[in-house]
């Protein structure tokens, strides 16, 4: 088994965060769970294409690989989604963490989430947030607790049920 290293990405990794995204829709629908993200990929429609590519502009993208092919990627942004209420302090906000099913159990998602952790901690920030779909089994909001994030707050856009989720981030002593 070979080392996950993350690596900061920019506007050229877009192809690859679509083809990962892309492949996280298709098993999502495979397994019956298309009220996250839908049938169709992100990279045939216009506007998930262009969200991808304004966060790779305004955010820092992060890619995750494993042999040199990336596995995982996650964008920081001090800026929250505009569907969640803002923080009333200084935050990093999680976009997109999306990982590689292929790579499943080896813990490319975890080290993406320690990696906005100590990223926060660098820029001296206390607090880091992220929203997730809360539909159907609940299980990616477990899977935020189960990596330090405290639920904070349920919200609905349209008819996706969401849940904004924080973490306290201590600062280096």
């Amino acid at each position: 088994m070979s080392d996950i290293i993350i690596r900061q990405g920019g506007e050229e990794d877009v192809p690859a965060v679509l083809a990962l995204l892309d492949g996280a829709v298709e098993w999502l629908v495979a397994n019956g769970r298309e009220g996250q993200w839908g049938t169709e990929p992100w990279s045939a429609r216009p506007k998930a294409v262009e969200r991808v590519r304004e966060l790779a502009r305004t955010g820092t993208p992060w890619i995750a690989e494993i042999d040199g092919v990336p596995a995982g990627t996650i964008t920081l942004r001090q800026q929250s989604q505009d569907y969640v209420p803002p923080a009333d302090e200084p935050e990093v906000f999680i976009h997109l963490l999306v990982t590689d099913r292929r790579h499943a159990g080896r813990g490319v998602g975890a080290a993406l989430l320690a990696h906005a952790v100590a990223e926060t901690r660098r820029l001296g920030i206390g607090l880091l947030r992220v929203d997730c779909y809360a539909g159907s089994d609940g299980r990616l909001v477990d899977y935020y607790r189960r990596n330090g994030f405290e639920p904070v707050q349920p919200f609905t856009v349209g008819d996706w049920p969401g849940q904004l989720l924080a973490q306290r981030v201590q600062a280096l002593s």
